[in-house]
């Protein structure tokens, strides 16, 4: 899927191309929106169909087209796909298509993940948020490391985490403890990549959101598992007095870390959390 409008003023990633995983709905869609606004044309994947162990709702092929459409009436270009970020072969495909469409790609967003919190716990559901949230951003960077590289412009790769990549958060069950080790185990990729590929001008950092007003947080589902475990529910999780940031203050932590603004950053792990973590 692909189309052209006029362009807008000149933004903060004007000729900058993004690659974005997980980009038909809840943040993703927040992120290519605010990125298109900044002047970014996009390649975006979404695996637009459910995971047995996830509660909510996934995104549609529907909501990819409507992501598409967005982009476009900002005038941006768009390469979209339906891919699954454990597919290896599948992602290189996408991003090798969006590749050869613009000829560079400059920054890269790792959002694609899942949280199967589920009352009626299973355990499936730790392999599942491990291969979707840490396979699958593992995969998201490796597809696009030797094109950055060998373009020598350097770029910015922003990886997705969470409050509960930086504090054991999240339960007992199968679901909530991958959950968390999946969210830890991405600050350990981006620190690693972030030395790897300094060399190359490459910046590679995590953001952290606490919980965000997505369908996700608002899903029955998700509500019954937080309300059953007192170590999630008994108090305001938040320093500053809101339960749930909006996707767009994510979107513009995202926006800031892909920017020049950020040109010396990184290894950073940036909270977006009404003081979350400052309270633990």
């Amino acid at each position: 899927m692909r189309g052209a409008g006029t362009r807008t003023a000149k933004g903060r990633l004007d000729g900058k191309v993004a690659f974005v995983t997980g980009a038909a709905g809840g943040l993703g869609r927040s992120h290519i929106r605010r990125l298109a606004e900044e002047g970014a044309d996009l390649v975006i994947v979404d695996i637009c169909r459910p995971i047995d162990t996830v509660p909510y709702p996934l995104s549609t092929p529907a909501e990819l087209t409507e992501a598409v459409s967005e982009a476009e009436a900002l005038g941006r270009r768009v390469v979209a796909r339906q891919s699954d970020v454990r597919d290896r072969e599948a992602l290189q495909a996408a991003f090798d298509t969006g590749l050869a469409e613009f000829g560079h790609i400059d920054v890269v967003v790792a959002n694609a993940g899942i949280a199967p919190m589920l009352v009626q716990d299973r355990a499936e559901a730790w392999q599942d948020v491990i291969d979707v949230n840490l396979t699958g951003t593992f995969n998201t960077v490796e597809v696009a490391i030797p094109s950055m590289v060998a373009a020598g412009q350097g770029g910015s790769i922003v990886i997705i985490s969470s409050t509960a990549g930086l504090a054991g958060i999240g339960g007992a069950s199968n679901g909530g403890l991958g959950y968390a080790a999946s969210k830890h185990g991405v600050v350990g990729l981006m620190r690693s990549y972030a030395n790897n590929l300094a060399h190359d001008g490459i910046r590679v950092n995590s953001v952290h959101p606490t919980g965000v007003a997505t369908r996700m947080i608002a899903d029955p589902a998700i509500l019954e598992f937080v309300a059953q475990d007192p170590s999630l529910s008994h108090e305001a999780p938040n320093a500053l007095d809101v339960d749930t940031i909006e996707p767009v203050d994510v979107s513009n932590a995202v926006l800031w870390l892909a920017s020049d603004e950020a040109r010396y950053v990184t290894g950073v792990t940036l909270p977006v959390d009404a003081g979350f973590i400052n309270r633990k």
